[in-house]
């Protein structure tokens, strides 16, 4: 009689691993082959460029990211991080308002009525609507910047705040009211703990809304990846307008797995 062994839960983890690696890079090939055969024989859009000279775009970029020659020829690892930076800030702005706020709301209903038409008034308002607003206010582009990104990344860290503070389970709730502990103490010793996983995917969603909306800011901003590649448009240079797609890809891949993997820390912790 066979007996056939189970395969282990590790070894099927690194065989799927192992088979999307494969499918990834022949997908990749496939599309690079495709991309160069069809650019060189006049199959797209007049001027676009092959992946060759795209790559080799890139790979120029990349290893000379931090030349300066003048405000208007910055090196692209300079315009990374004048975006970053912007984000940063703004983004600190928003979570600093929107956690609280969020809190107040979850655990009042009198607050969450009476700021609930605010939060509809202006959530569906797109962010670059306010751009000229912030610039007649500002009269600075770098602090505009900053205004955008905090108005855009707001909104979903403070409904998740305020949705997962107010679905914190009435058990927890009763168990601190029954050892006496204060309003402020229930709330940074039960509540908060309790609502930590959707205050983390909030603030991971409106990490992804900031990254996205301050490269369209910056178009009319100045600096920053944004404007690196409105002035690759303006001189009809399509390889570095790809090549700054794909760094502002890579980077909001890399922002985002930070989030990822807090959220799954949060989870564990919970879970424990």
């Amino acid at each position: 009689m066979t007996v056939f062994n189970k395969p282990k839960k590790s070894q099927l983890i690194v065989n799927e691993n192992v088979q999307a690696l494969i499918l990834f890079t022949v997908s990749l090939v496939l599309f690079l082959l495709f991309w160069e055969i069809g650019a060189n024989l006049k199959l797209f859009a007049k001027g676009m460029p092959t992946a060759s000279l795209t790559l080799k775009e890139l790979w120029w970029w990349t290893t000379n990211p931090f030349f300066n020659n003048g405000p208007n020829d910055l090196g692209i690892g300079w315009n990374l991080l004048i975006s970053l930076r912007r984000v940063a800030i703004g983004y600190t702005i928003a979570s600093v308002i929107a956690i609280p706020l969020g809190i107040l709301i979850g655990i009042s209903k009198v607050a969450s009525k009476a700021f609930n038409p605010y939060f509809q008034l202006l959530k569906p308002v797109s962010p670059l609507a306010w751009l000229p607003l912030g610039l007649y206010m500002f009269r600075d582009s770098e602090i505009t910047g900053i205004f955008i990104i905090a108005i855009a990344s707001i909104w979903p860290t403070l409904i998740n705040t305020a949705f997962g503070v107010a679905n914190v389970s009435s058990d927890y709730l009763d168990v601190a009211k029954t050892l006496g502990a204060s309003r402020l103490r229930t709330i940074f010793k039960v509540i908060i703990p309790a609502a930590l996983p959707n205050i983390i995917s909030g603030l991971r969603i409106s990490m992804g809304i900031s990254w996205l909306v301050i490269v369209a800011a910056e178009m009319l901003l100045g600096t920053g990846l944004g404007y690196f590649i409105w002035n690759e448009w303006n001189n009809l240079y399509i390889p570095n307008i790809i090549v700054a797609i794909f760094i502002i890809g890579i980077v909001g891949i890399v922002l985002d797995q930070i989030f990822a993997y807090l959220e799954k820390l949060v989870s564990f912790g919970s879970k424990a």
